[in-house]
């Protein structure tokens, strides 16, 4: 069943097997294809909202001047395009809720 603190794509694989009564194989499949259309979609430049659960942003990232910090030098860092993940205000709650 669950990993102590980690969900894995194992895991919700097996909650969709019992909870909706797919095959272990069509489950996993499932699992897969989501996660894929997912991938898919921030590959191409879009962000993913899933409504109550968060939204995976897409935030382009410009050149700027990093330190060193044994050294103090100076370097400078890339432009790169980073992922972030926003948590929706239910998502919010229900953690603060179950602390």
């Amino acid at each position: 069943m669950r990993s102590v603190g980690t969900l894995t794509r194992a895991d919700l694989a097996d909650t969709i097997n019992h909870e909706v009564g797919l095959s272990r194989a069509d489950a996993a499949q499932m699992v897969e294809s989501v996660l894929n259309h997912m991938t898919d979609a921030l590959e191409n430049g879009e962000n993913v909202k899933i409504s109550g659960f968060g939204t995976f942003l897409l935030r382009d990232k410009g050149e700027r001047v990093g330190r060193n910090p044994k050294t103090g030098v100076e370097v400078p860092i890339t432009p790169r395009r980073v992922l972030t993940f926003r948590a929706s205000q239910i998502m919010k709650e229900r953690i603060m809720a179950s602390e």
